[in-house]
Formats: structure tokens, C-alpha cells, sequence
């Protein structure tokens, strides 16, 4: 105990004398400083002038990020905004309308040789059509409430037939609820099917070329992450 009580005494002298040699130093730097002030004022105004350059430079560009991130935030309300004005007017739609509504934008889109089945038993070719670059593209359509998800069983019935019926080089899922079941966008990547939920859809009627969409396969701007393989 008494080597700690006289370690603590000479830390604290130490500390004392630190701070009197610091006072000390001060005190000259100012006569120094006072002497010596034609020379000195121009330097320290330079200085000044610097940090006040530096500060307002960096609140300009806080202020332009903070602007920039708002904007961006904004645009993204708005552009979902958007797509919600756009699918509730898909909401309205019957099922059969449904498929002719899909098809428009895959003629927009450079599709050739468009058809719309428009009936039931098509056996999920609901839309088939020739991409730009003469690959064939079978379209199957699921009109359900936005709160419902795409079931494993309706994503089978769609592998089973898209390619094996029907010759699909490019086979699109789209529907107008807003996830697929993890089983059902888990077998959709394996078997290279393209699932488009109701935002990538609301981003293609706005006007999204499909083939920048087919990448993104169920995971851009959705409420679901893609689940692993």
C-alpha cells in the first residue's frame, strides 16, 4: 500500500509539473506571439481563413449528400408509388384481360409473333411470343390478390409444361401478388424459370425493358430476399 500511496504522489507531482511547464510554455508563446505580431498576424490570418474554407466546404457537402439521399429516397416513393397507381388498375382486371394486359408490354418490348391463349387448360402457356433475338418465350399468368403468395405446386405445374410442352427457350412466371413462397421461387431458379412477383411487374408495365427484369428473377425491388440454392 505505502508503494502505490508514493507511485500516486509521484504521478501527481509529475502531472503538477507538466502542468506548470505547459503554463510556462504558454505564457511565453503569447510574449513571443506579442513581440513578434507584424510577423505573425498574417500567418494566423491565413490559418484562420483555411479552417473557415475546410468547415464550410465540408457543411456544403453534408448538406449536398443530405439532399442527394433525400432526392433519391423521394424518387424511390414515388417511382413505387407509381407502380401501385399502375396495379391497381391490373387489380381490376378479369384473368383473362390479365393475359392480354401482360402481352402488350412483351410487343412493346420487341416480341415477335404474340399469342394469348385466353382459356383455361392451356396447360400454363397463357402467353407465347418470340423474344427480339428468336428465342421463344412461354408466358404463364397468375392473377391473386396482392396478399397471396405463388405456391411450390403452381411453380411445378409451370416447370413441368413450359419446356417440356411447349418449347420455352425463356419461361416467365408473372403475377400480380407480391411474393413466392420460398419453395416456389427456390425451384423457379433451379429450373432457370423467371419469376416476376407484383413489383418487378409494376417496373414493367412503367416501362422496364424485360430483358433488363429476367436477371433479377423474383429479387429486385420485392418484399422477399432470393433464398439460397
Amino acid at each position: 500500500m505505502a508503494a502505490r500511496r508514493r507511485l500516486w504522489r509521484l504521478k501527481k507531482r509529475t502531472r503538477r509539473q507538466l502542468q506548470g511547464w505547459g503554463a510556462v510554455a504558454a505564457v511565453a508563446a503569447a510574449v513571443w506571439v506579442a513581440g513578434h505580431w507584424a510577423a505573425v498576424w498574417p500567418a494566423l490570418v491565413v490559418v484562420l481563413s483555411a479552417a473557415v474554407v475546410v468547415e464550410a466546404s465540408w457543411a456544403l457537402l453534408r448538406a449536398h449528400r443530405r439532399a442527394v439521399g433525400q432526392d433519391r429516397a423521394w424518387r424511390a416513393q414515388e417511382e413505387a408509388r407509381a407502380r401501385e397507381l399502375s396495379m391497381a388498375e391490373v387489380d381490376a382486371l378479369s384473368w383473362q384481360e390479365f393475359e392480354t394486359y401482360v402481352a402488350d408490354p412483351c410487343r412493346r418490348d420487341g416480341c415477335t409473333k404474340v399469342v394469348v391463349s385466353g382459356r383455361s387448360g392451356d396447360l400454363g402457356a397463357d402467353v407465347v411470343g418470340y423474344l427480339a433475338d428468336g428465342r421463344k418465350l412461354v408466358v404463364q399468368c397468375k392473377k391473386y390478390a396482392p396478399h397471396r403468395s405463388v405456391s411450390s405446386q403452381d411453380m411445378q405445374k409451370f416447370v413441368g409444361t413450359a419446356r417440356l410442352e411447349h418449347g420455352a427457350d425463356v419461361a416467365l412466371f408473372v403475377t400480380t401478388c407480391r411474393t413466392f413462397t420460398k419453395a416456389a421461387l427456390g425451384l423457379a431458379l433451379r429450373q432457370d424459370i423467371v419469376a416476376l412477383h407484383r413489383d418487378l411487374l409494376g417496373s414493367w408495365v412503367k416501362g422496364a425493358h424485360l430483358e433488363t427484369l429476367i436477371p433479377l428473377n423474383g429479387s429486385g425491388g420485392g418484399t422477399r430476399r432470393r433464398p439460397s440454392t
